[in-house]
């Protein structure tokens, strides 16, 4: 079946279609920009549930925020611009979702533990997951609105120099420059949020599209690389997951994100994940 009769108004067709509302998300509004990403798409299945169903930030926004890099990449006339843009639409999307379900974390909206077989049989059983179906139509055509503008700002804030923490895993993983771009918006634990750190996210994403070309089948999210990644990044932060934990920083601004990076902030993190 042709995924582009798909659209914002049959976001929960969609969804049963795709499996993931990660990669629901991400299908979503690349349809909408008119730039499908198929391996891209498939590759942010590692997203679901919070990071590879760890229960942080919805997949939903991870997807969203991708699809928002990947057309900052496209607009803008350079790099520090396209970081600059996809950080600011990630915020929109993300101010849209919050406002929506008074969250932005996944365990708070599917009261599930999707590590424990009991909590996730619960959730079948109860019907639970029917609510991200209905969640996944409503939000959807926000979503793309939120996008939008975040994508169009009436003034750009410019930046001599814009760096996201994501953006520097992925270049250090091999990244093309779209790809870079794409996983900007993680910055700061996503959208500079201080959540669930987005160098973490980035380092998922770019392992399981590495798998996806090399394999070209399935790609489990019990996978021993990305397992590995996750391990390997528990050790470092001593089992810190959220970013204003682990920096002791509030990004107030993109400016506050870059000079910490610039100055050796979380650099054997961004190392480590790099190389995991």
């Amino acid at each position: 079946m042709d995924h582009r009769t798909y659209g914002p108004t049959d976001a929960s067709k969609v969804f049963r279609k795709l499996g993931t509302c990660s990669r629901t998300f991400f299908h979503i509004l690349n349809r909408e920009f008119g730039h499908p990403k198929e391996l891209e798409e498939l590759a942010a299945d590692s997203l679901a549930g919070g990071i590879l169903q760890q229960g942080q930030q919805c997949g939903m926004l991870w997807g969203a925020s991708l699809a928002v890099g990947g057309e900052a990449y496209r607009k803008c006339k350079d790099q520090n611009e396209a970081i600059c843009v996809a950080i600011k639409a990630t915020q929109d999307i993300m101010e849209s979702f919050s406002k929506n379900e008074n969250t932005i974390n996944c365990r708070d909206i599917t009261h599930c533990d999707f590590s424990s077989k009991l909590s996730f049989a619960k959730y079948m059983f109860s019907g639970r997951f029917l609510y991200c179906f209905k969640m996944a139509d409503r939000w959807a055509p926000d979503a793309v609105k939120a996008a939008l503008n975040g994508l169009s700002p009436k003034e750009i804030d410019r930046h001599s120099v814009s760096i996201s923490c994501a953006t520097e895993v992925a270049r250090n993983m091999g990244a093309s420059d779209e790809e870079m771009i794409m996983v900007a918006g993680f910055a700061g634990g996503m959208g500079l949020s201080g959540a669930a750190c987005g160098a973490l996210s980035a380092a998922i994403w770019m392992k399981s599209l590495a798998l996806y070309r090399k394999e070209s089948k399935k790609v489990s999210l019990k996978n021993p690389s990305l397992k590995n990644i996750f391990e390997t990044f528990y050790k470092t932060t001593g089992s810190k997951i959220r970013c204003d934990a682990i920096t002791g920083m509030d990004f107030n601004t993109l400016d506050d994100h870059t000079n910490f990076i610039r100055n050796g902030g979380c650099d054997s993190l961004l190392k480590v994940l790099a190389k995991s």
